[in-house]
């Protein structure tokens, strides 16, 4: 079982990375969530070069720590007690697209020309300290099911209600995405008497790019401090929790694409479908990469029957699953079971 554990690790994440939280770390700071930013490799901690370090990467070693919303990127230098000498710089160029969930999900080169006057760092909010209070967790409240309700956070235990004030479409598409939910729907005020809570406003002029991974790294007011009424309560509708799969193959990583919506299993139609598309379900899925099919390699899958769910979909290809995409509404189409996706991953 513990050589079975190990390598799912293996496959997950990047070579010589642990999974998170062993597989990064912060040295040197007044608290855990600042410091000389150090990566573990076959046991082994090292430094990252700060060749290309942004404010992008440290929002995700912020993100894999727990911690709260990057504030800075010094310079790994001001920290002590230094790297040492015989202390490895393991990684340059790292390039994080800031919706990562670790860091050894980014873009990243082994390092060949970097020293230790060159490591990187990272400040990240505390959130155990009073003066930056983290929203621990969200839900949507008092709606059918946990994906549509009222948007409330979680601090030391206790929930709070989000102002609408300053809230956007944006914005829920961060709480759906939060909550394992599919995409946004629709956002407003409270619905009705009945489901207001006397509680207190914690969180309110919330600023999401909408790309975020949680809801705590949106800029927003002063945390706990509102001058919003219950009427202001924000309510959030998401689509049901997105999932894929692919059937008709031998393996798990093969095979014509489903998708589903509603309860229900459908198929994908192939109009504008590419290596992108490819890649993203690969990765959804955790089947490795695209092994880029030739059309009849796709058309040994066979057709599906039923719903087809999805037309014109269109990846950039860093998208983390299908359902961040740009597609037609639910069920539009103007295809056949003739043009069903199949997809063939690495894994």
């Amino acid at each position: 079982m513990a050589l079975l554990f190990s390598l799912i690790l293996a496959i997950c994440t990047r070579p010589g990375f642990l999974a998170s939280p062993s597989g990064v770390r912060l040295v040197g700071g007044l608290h855990r969530c600042e410091g000389r930013v150090e990566v573990r490799q076959n046991g082994q901690w090292g430094t990252v070069c700060d060749d290309g370090w942004d404010i992008k990467d440290v929002a995700v070693v912020c993100r894999e720590l727990g911690c709260g919303a990057a504030n800075g990127t010094p310079s790994g230098i001001l920290y002590e007690p230094p790297a040492e000498n015989e202390q490895k710089v393991f990684i340059q160029e790292v390039s994080c697209t800031g919706t990562e969930d670790t860091l050894a999900q980014c873009e990243q080169e082994e390092a060949y020309n970097c020293l230790h006057n060159e490591d990187a760092g990272a400040l990240c909010e505390n959130p155990e300290s009073p003066l930056s209070p983290v929203p621990e967790n969200v839900r949507l409240a008092d709606g059918p099911g946990h994906c549509k309700g009222r948007v409330e956070v979680k601090h030391q235990n206790r929930w709070y209600s989000v102002c609408q004030t300053g809230w956007s479409l944006r914005a829920a598409k961060v709480v759906c995405r939060q909550l394992g939910c599919g995409r946004a729907v629709r956002t407003q005020k409270r619905c009705k008497k009945l489901a207001q809570v006397q509680r207190s406003i914690w969180l309110s002029q919330m600023s999401c790019s909408g790309r975020e991974a949680t809801l705590r790294d949106c800029p927003s007011g002063p945390w706990g401090k509102s001058t919003c009424i219950h009427d202001e309560d924000t309510w959030v509708k998401c689509e049901d929790p997105f999932d894929l799969r692919l059937v008709g193959g031998d393996k798990l990583c093969s095979g014509r694409l489903e998708v589903l919506h509603k309860g229900v299993w459908g198929s994908v139609c192939d109009d504008n479908w590419g290596e992108k598309e490819d890649q993203v379900v690969c990765k959804q899925l955790g089947c490795g990469k695209s092994l880029s099919p030739s059309f009849k390699d796709r058309k040994s899958y066979g057709p599906g029957v039923g719903r087809i769910w999805l037309d014109d979909v269109r990846c950039l290809g860093e998208e983390q699953s299908l359902e961040q995409c740009q597609h037609r509404f639910w069920g539009y189409h103007d295809c056949t079971h003739q043009e069903d996706v199949a997809v063939i991953c690495s894994g």
